[in-house]
Parts: C-alpha cells; structure tokens; sequence
C-alpha cells in the first residue's frame, strides 16, 4: 500500500508526458502560423519573432474567386447528412441483427462482416465506375447515398455488439406497453444506444472530415471542393508557398473537430469501452 502513490504518480507522469507528445504538433502548427518562412525552416525557436493575424485574413481569402468559407460550407454540405445517414442506417440494420430471427441471419451477418476486409484501393475502381454511369460525380452523393443504406459494416458491428449487452425484456416491456419494433428502438433503445452512436458519429465525422482520397476522386469541380481539397490547391495555387496561411488554414480546419471530441469525449470512450447496461 505504501508503493500506491509513487505507482500513481508515476502513471501520471506518463500520461503527462504522453499527452506533451501528441498535443506538440498542434502546438507547433499554432506558433508556426505566424512565422515566416524564414522563421518557420531556420530558426529553432517554437515562440514566433512578432504575433500578427495576416495569416489568417489573407488565408481565409483562399485561391481565386474560392474562399475557406466556401470550403467549409461544402464540408458541412458533406459531412452533415452523411453521419446522420450513417447513424440512422446502421443503428436500424444493427437492430435487425441483434433483435429479429430470419433465415440465413448468420450468413448474411458473416457476408456483412466480410466487407471489413476489402481495403478501399479495391473497391474504388467499382465504386467510380457505378457513380460514373449513374451521373454522381462532382456531387456528394457517393458520400451520402451509401451512408443512407448503412454500407459502413464497422459502425454496424459495433451497434450490435452493444444491443446484445442490453437485456431484451426492455423490449418485452415496450411490447407489453404497446410499442411496435419501431416504437421501441425509437423510444427505448435509442436513448440506451446514444454512446454508441455518439461513437459511430464522431469516427464517421472525422472519416469523411479528413477524407482527401475519395474526395479527390469523385469530386473536381473547385466550388464543390472540401476543406480537404481546399488546403491542398493552397499549395497548388503559387510557386512560393506561404506556410504561415497553410498552417493557420490547416489549424482552422481541424479546429472544430477539436472542438467536438472534446465535449463529446465522455460519449465517445464510453461507446467504445461498454458493450450495454452495467450495474
């Protein structure tokens, strides 16, 4: 009992220290916004020589006509339906798994479960194909019409897996109370699923947020361009790149994911952590 705290304290200092190494490059990123390039390659110093928001104003003007807001407003255009799509979807797909009996569930669940192991690289080619021929490209809906039929195997899996913690005569009771199967997931599941979802929404955010791959092949038109895209024409755009603007614009854009996962953090650990009720 005497060697608890030094072990905690210990603990701690690893957390700490942990904590230091991943948070540098943000930090970093912060200070290096308002260098120059000079300052930013040669000197050693993590402190800028003078603080000064140019950065920011002239790289918020973005490239031409195209302004960070109008990349920001298109990756809300496509990211907001497709998580709440992917959430809606695959909750109501896990449900079906882990609540109702048909023939072959296990095959289908296996078949389901089978998609994890394709890689994107050997899909793409198929996926661009089937949104060439049905007219989706340079638009958002080979992002937001899979997301609407749950074709994210990973969120579905991980729902399942928390249904099957939650005892089932919750939903004998609703059934006694009068519910039907939507009532109950709706009225009775949802609220015990929201660290789930919570969960499957903020990695699916994060996904299509960061997503430069998929965008770049589905998407070429510069007005219909994500922040993703938006930061890599910045480098595009002029043969000396100013940094500064490139860091502040890169800073901007993973500051409201930042944001986010710092309120929702409970939601999201406890998701990942719990597979149903406790206690």
């Amino acid at each position: 009992m005497r060697h608890t705290p030094r072990k905690h304290l210990l603990s701690y200092a690893i957390l700490i220290l942990g904590g230091i190494l991943m948070c540098y490059p943000l930090v970093w990123m912060f200070f290096a916004s308002f260098k120059t390039n000079s300052e930013i390659f040669a000197s050693k110093n993590l402190l800028p020589q003078s603080f000064s928001f140019d950065a920011y104003i002239t790289g918020w003007q973005g490239v031409g006509e195209h302004s960070f807001s109008l990349f920001f407003i298109n990756t809300l255009k496509l990211v907001t339906p497709t998580v709440l799509f992917t959430v809606l979807s695959c909750s109501v797909v896990a449900y079906g798994f882990a609540r109702f009996s048909f023939p072959k569930k296990k095959l289908y669940f296996a078949l389901m479960l089978s998609t994890l192991m394709l890689p994107n690289s050997v899909i793409i080619i198929p996926r661009f194909l089937l949104f060439n021929k049905l007219g989706w490209l340079d638009s958002y809906l080979p992002f937001i019409v899979p997301a609407l039929f749950a074709c994210y195997p990973f969120f579905i899996f991980m729902m399942v897996q928390f249904l099957r913690g939650v005892p089932t005569e919750l939903d004998e009771a609703a059934k006694i109370d009068g519910c039907n199967a939507v009532q109950t997931l709706a009225l009775v599941l949802y609220p015990i699923l929201k660290p789930a979802l919570f969960s499957a929404g903020l990695f699916q955010l994060m996904w299509t947020w960061n997503d430069f791959f998929n965008t770049l092949v589905y998407i070429s038109k510069v007005e219909k361009f994500p922040l993703s895209l938006g930061l890599r024409i910045s480098l595009d755009s002029a043969s000396a790149v100013a940094w500064n603007q490139i860091m502040a614009m890169a800073l901007l854009s993973i500051l409201p994911l930042i944001v986010l996962f710092f309120f929702a953090q409970r939601y999201f650990v406890e998701g990942i952590s719990t597979s149903g009720i406790k206690g």
